[in-house]
């Protein structure tokens, strides 16, 4: 006759699909652990690597404005030495047509005429004479307008002198510097410089 297995073998196959879901889950759970520890690791050697190369591009960063600061240093020191040349080389330019000036000064003065005063103001002059008449103040404006070195003769006061004859008078006049002047070509300011400490050599008269 026929054999009827009476044991709750359902309960047993339900005990074992679950044993091997708590396995299954167990290794899920255990890869799951294992690739997130992976992925942190990986992670955190990413953002080591970046942080390296941002503390490199710092420290970078840092050198170039360090350079850029010294650069600035230069660049001021330069601009702070160019304009001392500038001042040296006005100076240099300067010397020799003072010498001009007062030599043209003394060829302009016409006969009949001295002067008690110069006065000087930058580029412009003040003179201060007497003459034997207002016809001598005209020719020494006339000789003036003709000059090299001087230019822009104006009177100012011309009077009766009270003790004595003649009349006293007071005239401006510009100085012409030599880079202004007609027959000086435009050449580097060496060279000009150069040229002009020669002409104002021996060949001033005193």
């Amino acid at each position: 006759m026929p054999r009827i297995n009476l044991l709750p073998w359902r309960e047993g196959q339900r005990k074992e699909r679950k044993l091997a879901f708590l396995v299954a889950l167990g290794v899920a759970a255990l890869a799951a652990c294992v690739a997130s520890f992976a992925a942190y690791l990986l992670y955190g050697s990413m953002i080591d690597a970046q942080q390296h190369r941002n503390d490199k591009l710092r420290a970078e960063i840092r050198t170039l404005n360090k350079q850029i600061e010294e650069i600035n240093d230069l660049e001021t020191a330069k601009q702070r030495f160019i304009a001392r040349m500038d001042i040296i080389e006005k100076l240099q330019r300067s010397r020799p047509e003072i010498v001009h000036v007062f030599d043209d000064i003394v060829r302009t003065l016409p006969e009949g005429v001295y002067l008690t005063a110069v006065h000087q103001n930058g580029n412009s002059l003040k003179f201060e004479g007497i003459a034997q008449s207002s016809t001598r103040v005209s020719s020494f404006m006339r000789n003036i307008d003709g000059s090299q070195w001087l230019r822009n003769p104006a009177l100012e006061v011309v009077q009766t002198a009270k003790a004595g004859p003649g009349s006293s008078f007071t005239l401006t006049a510009d100085e012409a510097s030599a880079t202004s002047s007609d027959n000086t070509p435009a050449v580097s300011n060496k060279a000009r410089q150069l040229r002009k400490a020669s002409v104002g050599g021996p060949g001033v008269r005193q």
